[in-house]
């Protein structure tokens, strides 16, 4: 078993209560020798001292060994590899340092650096109506990708009310669907309806709460119908469970927060329907191959990518994947990540990243090995994506989606086992986007980088118009 060591936490708990190391010594009944010890992490945290902080403190005995180090120290490797630092970044050893002995400090250090990037997208995005208080507030959509990877994209709740559910209908894939309808009917009084896209032009799912009717829109393929019915049941049957989880946002009540239970109830869908324990078991299986998953359980390539990402049970973890879903125009419309990958996080309008190429090749999985300019690299697969067609004139609605992990557990994916990984021209040097990207010599470079000054020689042209 791993030792417990809580040294920074329990030095905040005690600089919060104002105390010095004897007092917390006295009220927690050991010495003061020993509270030092336990705040320079030269000891374990027993269960009876434990117990007794959770008495004299009123505390929660998980925030205190809610294990957190590695988040915040990819956290802190990746900001500090940001072209606006320049050269000679801190070593891991000195990263781990400031997170023992200056925890806080770091964190601040963390949410400006988060502020910083934040504020430069908007800039970046800002057309000629943007104002200074539009970049001064966090984005509701920033808010919640914040929170789903501050819980790793990992709901345990949510995992067990799908197991408990999933094990009460006692159905297998092929009669889920009809599981749920006489489940939505015989407990809650819904009627499930399929509605003529005439009747719905604009409109995929309407739960009419005062009718008691949920219609589906024909325009729905069956795993998109099914994922719709788990969604709806779970914002019925579960809401004081979407409640509490929603409570630990920074959202106000409003857009945001409705946006949050969106996202939380269709965890809960895909937990349903894809159970954890055998989509774990059939991806090791299957070295990860994400179409004969979705032929296992009647999904999409999309849906089970996604699923994919939220395997992080503790004792029981996949491998972490990044998910991200882009559209012609190179927009990120969904993203999710169960990693700190500075990739996740930011990246998606790196034209050399062949997630952009899926469109010219319809249906094909393409990998690729890629390297950002701090030296990560990272396995990736992607594949177009078709969305739901409601009239000739909304043909071609297609997007692409990428699932990605670090070359760590490449090794584990069957689409990456027939390639020669030693091989020194394996890996495609992407970045972030341009504004943000420090490579030179780049043939796909769009934009001046908002932190380099690149080289220009008037009696030279380079690759692009932006260096020499």
């Amino acid at each position: 078993m791993r030792k417990t060591l809580v040294g920074p936490r329990l030095r905040q708990l005690r600089r919060a209560h104002r105390q010095t190391q004897a007092e917390m010594a006295a009220a927690l009944g050991i010495s003061p020798a020993y509270v030092n010890l336990l705040e320079n992490n030269q000891r374990a945290l027993s269960v009876q001292v434990l117990m007794a902080l959770t008495d004299a403190y009123s505390v929660d005995w998980r925030d205190l060994i809610n294990e957190d180090g590695a988040t915040r120290l990819a956290d802190l490797r990746n900001a500090v590899t940001d072209p606006i630092f320049g050269d000679g970044a801190p070593d891991l050893q000195e990263l781990r340092a400031a997170l023992d002995h200056a925890p806080r400090l770091a964190d601040l250090f963390l949410q400006l650096y988060q502020a910083h990037r934040s504020t430069l997208d908007k800039v970046m995005r800002m057309g000629s109506g943007g104002t200074l208080p539009d970049l001064m507030t966090a984005s509701p959509e920033s808010v919640i990708h914040d929170f789903f990877r501050d819980h790793g994209n990992h709901f345990d709740a949510l995992e067990r009310a799908a197991e408990a559910l999933r094990a009460e209908l006692g159905a297998g894939a092929d009669d889920l669907y009809a599981a749920l309808k006489a489940r939505m009917a015989a407990r809650h009084g819904i009627e499930v309806v399929l509605a003529r896209v005439h009747d719905m032009p604009h409109t995929l799912r309407d739960y009419r709460v005062e009718e008691r009717r949920l219609l589906l829109s024909e325009a729905l393929d069956h795993p998109n119908r099914l994922f719709q019915a788990a969604h709806v049941l779970c914002l019925v049957e579960f809401p004081d469970l979407l409640e509490r989880l929603v409570g630990g946002t920074a959202l106000a009540e409003g857009a945001g927060l409705a946006r949050c239970r969106v996202e939380l109830a269709n965890y809960f869908a895909a937990a349903l329907i894809m159970p954890y324990a055998e989509v774990l078991e059939l991806a090791v299986v299957t070295h990860y191959d994400v179409d004969r998953i979705a032929a296992a359980f009647g999904v999409s390539f999309e849906q089970v990518c996604h699923r994919l990402t939220t395997l992080q049970r503790e004792g029981a973890r996949g491998v972490p994947f990044f998910f991200l879903r882009v559209d012609k125009a190179g927009n990120v419309t969904k993203r999710f990540n169960s990693t700190s990958f500075h990739l996740a996080e930011y990246g998606g309008s790196c034209p050399v990243w062949n997630v952009h190429a899926t469109f010219a090749a319809p249906g094909q999985i393409l990998p690729q090995f890629v390297e950002l300019p701090g030296g990560e690299r990272y396995f990736t697969i992607a594949r177009t994506t078709d969305r739901p067609v409601f009239s000739r004139n909304m043909q071609d609605r297609r997007l692409a989606v990428a699932l990605g992990c670090e070359m760590t557990h490449a090794h584990r994916i069957g689409y990456a086992q027939r390639f020669n990984m030693t091989e020194p021209g394996l890996f495609a040097r992407i970045g972030i986007n341009c504004h943000l990207c420090p490579r030179h010599a780049c043939s796909q470079r769009a934009h001046q980088p908002l932190h380099v000054e690149l080289p220009i020689d008037t009696n030279r042209r380079g690759n692009t118009r932006y260096e020499s």
